[in-house]
């Protein structure tokens, strides 16, 4: 069964601790908690203080994207937070393999995004190295973006790699997520779904994710 990670970025801010009861009681898994610093994205979301929050409201794991630059000077502060899965943009490290090193060092899981216009291949050095890759299905920074196609055969490739070194990675897909795609996007082979707006907006959150838990 795939891997429900319903997206904070469009819960409703002043109504967090009712869409956190709601996550609590669903089929969701993790909890994804986006990051964004308004200079690797052009949007601010919020920081460390907001996941140690989120943190204390759930017992699911907390999924952290950073869409930050110089994620290694905050690493540490998110660990703190509650992190328990911290992941990274590639194009925001110079040194990855060292960030990954720093960020499992810290005890938490290290997780690697890659954007729309970065090929999978660069990650072949590394792959051993990362437990989760977040594929970004839409340009970060905002939520609400359609799905671009192009996805789905990045999923093959990187599916492909994953069992050729024999590695357990998990693939996520993060942005345009809905319950039309998302049996097409589990069949390429990913694992976890992030879903913003298709849980947050739903008429019936508890039923959107259980649907696509039970895809």
């Amino acid at each position: 069964m795939p891997i429900i990670a319903p997206s904070l970025l469009s819960a409703n801010f002043l109504q967090l601790q009712n869409d956190c009861d709601m996550l609590n009681a669903s089929e969701a898994d993790w909890y994804h908690l986006d990051i964004m610093d308004g200079r690797f994205v052009p949007n601010i979301s919020f920081g460390p203080m907001l996941v140690e929050f989120f943190k204390k409201a759930t017992s699911k794991v907390c999924d952290v994207h950073l869409m930050i630059e110089e994620p290694e000077k905050f690493a540490e502060q998110f660990k703190n937070a509650g992190a328990d899965i911290l992941t990274v943009h590639i194009e925001a490290c110079n040194h990855l393999h060292r960030n990954l090193q720093q960020i499992k060092s810290l005890g938490m899981k290290a997780g690697v995004a890659i954007n729309p216009h970065t090929s999978v291949h660069l990650l072949e050095d590394v792959l051993a190295d990362i437990d989760l890759v977040c594929l970004m299905s839409v340009n970060p920074g905002f939520g609400g973006q359609k799905f671009i196609p192009q996805t789905i055969e990045k999923i093959k490739q990187l599916r492909s790699m994953c069992n050729a070194k024999g590695l357990q990675t998990l693939i996520e897909i993060d942005g345009g997520v809905t319950l039309d795609n998302a049996a097409s996007i589990l069949s390429a082979g990913a694992d976890v779904l992030v879903a913003g707006n298709t849980v947050f907006k739903s008429s019936n959150p508890l039923e959107t994710i259980a649907k696509l838990k039970n895809l």
